[in-house]
């Protein structure tokens, strides 16, 4: 590996140090309606990202409040005896990818057959702390 390639994975890891990953795979929700979910929560504070979801009326929303929680989770085993309200965490980063698709076959008029496919999706939801600038006087 070159120098320049072992200082940027440095970097990286470094970068991933502050940032807390929990992963949904196979959740058998079509990907648009879990994205319409994901776009509700991304980049704002915890604390009103779970208010939001909790108090949706959408299927997904409770799916990924549950993953919110598993981040969180991840978050509170390394920064224990730290609380969520003081260490600034936000949605840093939440994707929806297509997953594996059910393939089924519907009745039609006339001995026809339709396609049906049930689609699932993965989530992986990211979470960061902000940093505070502190002015000194």
């Amino acid at each position: 590996m070159g120098a320049r390639k072992r200082n940027r994975a440095e970097q990286l890891k470094e970068a991933r140090k502050s940032q807390y990953l929990a992963k949904l795979n196979n959740c058998p929700t079509s990907p648009r309606k879990m994205r319409l979910v994901a776009d509700m929560v991304r980049g704002m504070d915890v604390m009103s990202a779970l208010s939001v979801l909790e108090h949706s009326p959408k299927e997904a929303a409770g799916r990924v409040h549950k993953l919110l929680r598993s981040a969180i989770a991840n978050w509170q085993t390394k920064n224990e005896g730290t609380r969520i309200e003081e260490s600034n965490l936000f949605v840093k980063e939440i994707h929806v990818d297509s997953a594996r698709m059910l393939k089924r076959i519907r009745t039609a008029p006339q001995g026809r057959a339709h396609r049906i496919r049930k689609r699932s999706n993965h989530v992986t939801l990211v979470l960061d702390s902000k940093a505070i600038q502190v002015v000194e006087n």
